[in-house]
C-alpha cells in the first residue's frame, strides 16, 4: 500500500481583501499541515477572489495576487499546495492555477476550458490556454514552467481540471490519465443552484473511475461579490467511491476535509480498465518525499439527513442565509432594515434572517457568531432586535389581518417591530399634484396612480429608518412579480439588496406553509406564520375593493409555468398554450388573455429589471439582466407572436 494523506480546503473570499483572503489561505495550510496532509487543494483565484469582475483587467490586481501568492509560498514547507490566482502572461491574463512544493513554487497550470455562459464572463478577462502548450512565466526575476502540463512529486503524478474544465466533453482528465496521473485536483468557483451538487457529485465519481485516480474537488464558499453564493462543496473521491465531503454553507471562513487514499489500488484499477495510450509528455518532475502512513481504513461518507433527502427547502434556506449573512458583514451595515407588510415575501425575508442566526450560532457559537461582525457592537442577548429591524407603514387601505401577521411574524422572529401611518404624507402628495394639474385624482381614472402613491410615499421613511440604525434595507420583490413588473419602482423595490428577486412567488409560498409546520433539519418550524399563510397575496392599495395579486395578474402557478416557458425555455406564445393546456383547466380564450397579458407586461417592464437592486442567484430562472437574462428594454414587444397564436387556435 502507498497510502497518501489528500485534502481540500473551502474558503470564504472577498474579490481584492488581499489581507482577509491571505489569512484564510494561510489558516488552511496551517491546519492542513498540523493535519499532516500530503496535498492540499484550494479553491479556484483564492488569491484575489472569483468576482473582481473587470478588476481582473488591471495591473495593480494581478501584482497583489503575485505579492500574496510569494507571501505564501514560504507557509508551505512540508506539504504540496495548489492555489488559484490570475496571472499575466506575455500580455495575456490567464485563470491559473499554481503548485507549491515544499516551501518553492513548482509551476503553474492555466484554465485551458473558460466558463462563459450563465453568470459566468471569463473570457472577457481571462485568455484559454492552448492545447499542449508550455512556456516560461517571470515571477520575481524567476522563470518557471507554465502550460498543459502535470507535476510529478515523488513518484506521485498530480494534474489539474479546473471548474469548467471537468463539464466539458473532452476534459482535461482524459489526457491526464493518458499518462498514468494518480491524483486530478479540481479548484472551483461553482456557483450553487439546487439540486447542483448531484450533478457535481457524478462528474467527481465518474472521473475518479473513468480516469482510475483519486480525484479532489473543492468549491469556494459564501457571498463572495455580492449576487452569487458559493455552498463550499468539498468531495474526495477514489475509483468511483466517495470517501469523504464537507459540510454545505458552513459559515466558517474556510473548512478542511481530508482523506487517506491508496495509490496503489488506483493503479491497479488504471491497470484493469485504462484503454489509453501511455503518454509521457508535459510532466515536471519535483523530488519530494512522502512520509510513510499507517495503514487507515476508507469508509464512504454520507451527507447530512437533509441533503440524503435532497430537499429544496432547505437548500433555499440554507442558501440565503449563508448569503444575508456575509452581505451584511461585508457591507459593513449594522442591521437590516424591512418593511414588514404582514404578506408572504416580507415574512419570507424575515424567517431568513431568524435562520441566518439560528444556523450561524448552531455552528460557531454566538460568541464567534458576533465577532464576524467586526464593524458592529453586537451584544449577545436580544441578538434578533439588533439585526432587524422591522416597519410596518399603514394606510387606510391596510387590515387588521396584515397588521397582526406583521406583528406576530415580528415578534416570532424576535425582531424590532415598529409601526406607523403613512396616509397624511399620501393626502399631501395627492393634494400637491391636484393643486398642480387643477383636477382631482380619482380612482375610476388614476387607479394605478393611486396605487402607486401609496407604495412610493412608505419608501422615504424606511430609508430614514435604514440611515439612522446604519442598516441595509432589503427590497422584498420576488421574480414573478419581476417577471410582469408587479412592484412600484422606488416603492416595495426599494432598497440595497433584494433577497427573493430569484425565486418565484409558488414557490416562495410553498416554502413558507412547509416552515410553517416541518421547518429546517434540527432548527424548530415557525408556527406564528400560520397568519400569513391563511391569507391570499394582496398589495392592499385599492380603495373599496377587494384586491388580490392573483386577480390583478393570473394564477402564481400558472404565471411560474408561463414564465419558465417564455423566459427560460424561449417558446413561442403559440407552443405556450398548447403547454398550458395540457396542464391547467381553463378555457381557451382565458389562456390566451393570460399569454398575452404575461408577454405585454414582461415587454413593458425590462426598465424596472435594469433597476432593481441586486439579487441572489438560485437557479437557472433568473431574470438578473445584468448575470443571466439579457432582454432588450425597448422590442417588438411579440405582436407578431402573439396574433400568430390567436390565428392559430382560432383555425
Amino acid at each position: 500500500m502507498k497510502l497518501i494523506k489528500l485534502a481540500a480546503a473551502t474558503l470564504n473570499q472577498t474579490p481584492m481583501d488581499w489581507d482577509n483572503n491571505q489569512a484564510n489561505i494561510l489558516a488552511a495550510i496551517k491546519q492542513a499541515k498540523l493535519e499532516q496532509v500530503d496535498i492540499l487543494c484550494l479553491p479556484e483565484l483564492c488569491i484575489s477572489g472569483y468576482g473582481c469582475e473587470d478588476a481582473f483587467l488591471g495591473i495593480g490586481l494581478l501584482k497583489q495576487a503575485q505579492r500574496v501568492l510569494l507571501e505564501i509560498v514560504p507557509e508551505t514547507k512540508g506539504i504540496i499546495v495548489a492555489v488559484g490566482l490570475p496571472v499575466l502572461h506575455e500580455n495575456r491574463i490567464y485563470n491559473a492555477v499554481c503548485l507549491l512544493v515544499n516551501g518553492e513554487i513548482k509551476g503553474f497550470v492555466p484554465k485551458r476550458f473558460l466558463a462563459n455562459d450563465g453568470i459566468h464572463y471569463e473570457s472577457r478577462w481571462f485568455q484559454a490556454w492552448q492545447l499542449g502548450i508550455i512556456d516560461q512565466i517571470k515571477i520575481a526575476d524567476q522563470l518557471y514552467p507554465i502550460g498543459d502540463l502535470y507535476f510529478n512529486c515523488g513518484g506521485i503524478k498530480i494534474g489539474f481540471e479546473i471548474c469548467e474544465e471537468a463539464w466539458v466533453a473532452q476534459r482535461p482528465g482524459i489526457r491526464l490519465a493518458e499518462s498514468g496521473v494518480d491524483v486530478i485536483l479540481n479548484p472551483s468557483a461553482s456557483h450553487f443552484s439546487f439540486q447542483k451538487r448531484e450533478t457535481r457529485l457524478r462528474l467527481v465519481l465518474e472521473g475518479s473511475r473513468a480516469f482510475g485516480c483519486a480525484y479532489i474537488y473543492v468549491n469556494l464558499l459564501g457571498n463572495e461579490a455580492g449576487r452569487v453564493i458559493y455552498d463550499g462543496d468539498t468531495l474526495l473521491a477514489a475509483n468511483g467511491e466517495l470517501l469523504n465531503g464537507g459540510k454545505r454553507f458552513s459559515f466558517s471562513n474556510y473548512q478542511l476535509v481530508t482523506t487517506v487514499v491508496d495509490i496503489d489500488r488506483s493503479r491497479m484499477t488504471q491497470a484493469r480498465t485504462s484503454r489509453f495510450s501511455p503518454n509521457k509528455e508535459s510532466c515536471i518532475k519535483i523530488l519530494f518525499d512522502f512520509p510513510q502512513r499507517l495503514p487507515t481504513k476508507i469508509t464512504p461518507w454520507k451527507a447530512e439527513t437533509w441533503e440524503l433527502q435532497n430537499i429544496k427547502e432547505e437548500e433555499f434556506a440554507r442558501a440565503v442565509a449563508l448569503g444575508l449573512y456575509d452581505y451584511l458583514r461585508k457591507s459593513r451595515a449594522k442591521c437590516f432594515v424591512l418593511s414588514l407588510s404582514g404578506g408572504a415575501d416580507s415574512g419570507a425575508i424575515a424567517c431568513l434572517i431568524k435562520i441566518m442566526v439560528e444556523l450561524g450560532i448552531q455552528e460557531l457559537g454566538i460568541e464567534q457568531f458576533c465577532a464576524k461582525f467586526s464593524h458592529a457592537d453586537l451584544k449577545q442577548n436580544n441578538l434578533m432586535q439588533q439585526l432587524l429591524k422591522c416597519a410596518y407603514q399603514s394606510t387606510k387601505n391596510s387590515s387588521n389581518i396584515t397588521f397582526q401577521a406583521a406583528k406576530e411574524i415580528a415578534q416570532a422572529v424576535g425582531a424590532t417591530f415598529i409601526n406607523w401611518n403613512v396616509d397624511q404624507l399620501v393626502e399631501n402628495y395627492v393634494g400637491i399634484i391636484e393643486n398642480a394639474i387643477g383636477r382631482d385624482l380619482k380612482w375610476d381614472t388614476d387607479d394605478l396612480a393611486l396605487q402607486n402613491i401609496q407604495a412610493r410615499t412608505r419608501s422615504p421613511s424606511v430609508w430614514l429608518l435604514a440611515n439612522i440604525f446604519n442598516g441595509l434595507l432589503l427590497a422584498t420583490s420576488n421574480r414573478s412579480e419581476s417577471a410582469v413588473g408587479y412592484a412600484t419602482m422606488d416603492g416595495d423595490t426599494s432598497g440595497g439588496l433584494s433577497p427573493l428577486a430569484g425565486i418565484d412567488k409558488d414557490f416562495i409560498r410553498q416554502w413558507l406553509k412547509w416552515l410553517e409546520t416541518t421547518g429546517l433539519h434540527n432548527l424548530k418550524p415557525i408556527p406564528e406564520l400560520k397568519f400569513i399563510n391563511a391569507q391570499q397575496p394582496t398589495a392592499e392599495l385599492r380603495q373599496g375593493l377587494e384586491q388580490t395579486d392573483e386577480k390583478d395578474l393570473m394564477p402564481y402557478d400558472l404565471l411560474n409555468v408561463i414564465e419558465k416557458a417564455a423566459i427560460r425555455d424561449r417558446q413561442t406564445p403559440l407552443e405556450i398554450f398548447y403547454v398550458l393546456e395540457s396542464q391547467f383547466d381553463y378555457s381557451k380564450e382565458q389562456l390566451i388573455i393570460w399569454i398575452e397579458r404575461f408577454f405585454k407586461l414582461w415587454v413593458q417592464n425590462q426598465w424596472k429589471r435594469e433597476r432593481f437592486a441586486p439579487s441572489f442567484h438560485l437557479d437557472n430562472e433568473s431574470l438578473d439582466p445584468k448575470t443571466w437574462c439579457r432582454f432588450p428594454i425597448l422590442s417588438g414587444g411579440f405582436q407578431h407572436e402573439l396574433a400568430e397564436m390567436r390565428q392559430q387556435i382560432k383555425t
